[in-house]
């Protein structure tokens, strides 16, 4: 992959870098994705943070006021809320599934996009996926969502918390339909599900500590701001 030179952005002040920000980055499809961003923001991680090799989780960057931790996806918002770190990377998913105070959203970055859709075994009945019922049972990672989501229709939903291989509820009776992430269907398709509700589209948003952001008003300004020209200058 063909990566350019970084912008010409403004700096974290110097007074930060004593202490610097800690910058959260989601593992997996995320962080390939992103890597374009950071390069052109000027923000890349050290090489073993993007191979995801090492078992180290912290990682200097190539600005010396900017470190990056790197955990899981579902993580970054609460490092982000708790001040653990100051900025951060997550799903929007993840943002509607714990809606924190504390967490500002101030850019789309526009990657990993996907949806938060309700699916089912194909060819069940109404009464067999409970479409026909006030009370259903659901299998997700995804409680808040997925009780808003039914509640929303008058309709009860009993969550059976999983954190992978929903797909198998269905089929082992565990619960009738399914709410998850879905990308592009294939995972669904292959263990006989069908997708019959978008609840929500998805993509990665730039997040920020609320509480960081009145403390440390010109350094996170300078990172939101080199986010904003790199995501300009990758636009096609």
């Amino acid at each position: 992959m063909l990566i350019t030179a970084p912008i010409a952005s403004p700096s974290i002040p110097a007074a930060s870098q004593a202490t610097p920000l800690v910058l959260a980055l989601p593992k997996g499809r995320i962080l390939k994705a992103l890597r374009p961003v950071l390069a052109r923001a000027g923000l890349l991680p050290d090489v073993n943070c993007l191979e995801g090799e090492s078992r180290q989780l912290r990682f200097p960057t190539t600005e010396p006021g900017l470190d990056v931790v790197r955990v899981r996806s579902f993580d970054v918002a609460t490092f982000v809320a708790y001040g653990g770190a100051q900025i951060g990377v997550c799903g929007a998913d993840v943002l509607m599934e714990f809606d924190y105070p504390d967490i500002y959203a101030p850019l789309d970055l526009g990657i990993g996009a996907c949806r938060v859709s309700v699916a089912r075994p194909k060819n069940a009945s109404p009464r067999e996926n409970g479409a026909a019922s006030s009370q259903i049972r659901v299998a997700t990672k995804y409680p808040a969502i997925t009780r808003r989501h039914f509640a929303a229709r008058g309709i009860n939903a009993e969550i059976v918390h999983l954190n992978g291989a929903m797909e198998l509820a269905p089929t082992l009776d565990l619960a009738s339909v399914i709410v998850d992430l879905v990308d592009t269907g294939s995972t669904l398709r292959a263990n006989g599900l069908e997708e019959t509700e978008v609840i929500a589209h998805v993509t990665s948003r730039l997040i920020v500590n609320r509480v960081a952001l009145k403390t440390r008003p010109e350094a996170i300004a300078a990172l939101i701001a080199r986010f904003r020209d790199a995501l300009r200058e990758t636009a096609p």
